[in-house]
């Protein structure tokens, strides 16, 4: 019989976070009047959105910095990542209002397609390949 292998994919992990990322933020505005009634306040404290963004550019960073040194060695999926948590970190710390509700799921899936194209980076070019 053979055995499956299971790997943790920090690619598949990165889209997944940052896309939740992005819904949380988006949906955010229309749900925060809703979301005591569910249960679910807790959802918009600052404290969960900083968690998920840390969570984010730690598994980001990880993912991504691995395989340009071991895989690939292109830059162009740091450079998206960077431009998404630029968008995130913008629309957050600036203070303007009308912009975070834009700029953060906007970043959110920036940071999600840097991880999009990574995965497809890692797939067109083999194992060690320089």
């Amino acid at each position: 019989m053979k055995q499956r292998s299971y790997k943790i994919n920090l690619d598949r992990i990165g889209i997944t976070a940052s896309t939740l990322c992005a819904i949380h933020c988006a949906a955010l505005p229309f749900l925060i009047t809703v979301l005591p009634l569910w249960g679910m306040g807790f959802l918009a404290n600052e404290a969960v959105e900083i968690t998920m963004i840390a969570f984010s550019l730690i598994i980001g960073i990880w993912s991504l910095s691995a395989a340009y040194r071991k895989q690939h060695c292109r830059i162009t999926p740091i450079l998206v990542l960077i431009t998404g948590f630029a968008c995130i970190a913008f629309g957050h710390f600036s203070g303007i209002e009308l912009l975070e509700p834009v700029l953060i799921p906007i970043g959110g899936l920036t940071v999600a397609a840097a991880h999009y194209i990574n995965l497809r980076m890692l797939k067109s070019y083999p194992l060690g390949h320089r």
